[in-house]
């Protein structure tokens, strides 16, 4: 009968509790600490075309390149290398989406120094290589879809062009046709 080890403690945890897993946030962190991971993480979302080595973002946070790493991986469940891809990868699927710039372009603009690696990790990534994105996205375009949104949005709105309170007065005299209501 094999006999069962207890499990070892560490001195960073309270007596019974273990490490999370690999890709498993952790419950606690130190709040300050969490807010330059966060403060390193913005960096990357409004950025994520430049280059971040661990080196850099561990500067923005102000801790040791490991503890960053470390860190981070706890903190938000994958490493900032894999959450800088992410967020590469994301900007690509918007680009071949709703613009027309070739796919060289796209590569370049999210920050990629390679076509040859953006192809890879975006079909390691999505299954399906960025053309194949983009001729399904667009072969599946309802024409609603290519209606900008902001365009959509000004259709949308309600009209405010009356005051409210002169729409219940007139709602109340009956003078005040719906707009639902009107026949064409």
């Amino acid at each position: 009968m094999p006999s069962e080890r207890p499990e070892p403690l560490s001195f960073s945890e309270p007596p019974g509790t273990s490490a999370p897993a690999p890709g498993e946030p952790a419950a606690r962190q130190d709040p300050a600490l969490l807010r330059r991971l966060l403060r390193a993480k913005d960096r990357m979302d409004t950025a994520s075309h430049e280059a971040w080595p661990v080196q850099r973002l561990a500067e923005v946070s102000g801790v040791s390149p490991a503890h960053f790493a470390r860190s981070f991986r706890q903190a938000f469940g994958i490493p900032p290398h894999r959450y800088l891809l992410t967020r590469r990868i994301e900007q690509a699927t918007t680009l071949l989406r709703d613009t027309d710039l070739p796919v060289t372009e796209i590569a370049f603009a999210t920050g990629w120094e390679s076509l040859g690696t953006f192809g890879r990790i975006f079909r390691d990534i999505t299954g399906q290589s960025p053309s194949a994105v983009r001729r399904e996205v667009q072969a599946s375009a309802t024409p609603l879809d290519q209606v900008p949104a902001c365009v959509l949005k000004a259709v949308q709105r309600p009209d405010l062009t009356t005051a409210v309170l002169e729409k219940r007065r007139r709602l109340a005299e009956g003078t005040n046709p719906s707009a639902t209501t009107k026949e064409i």
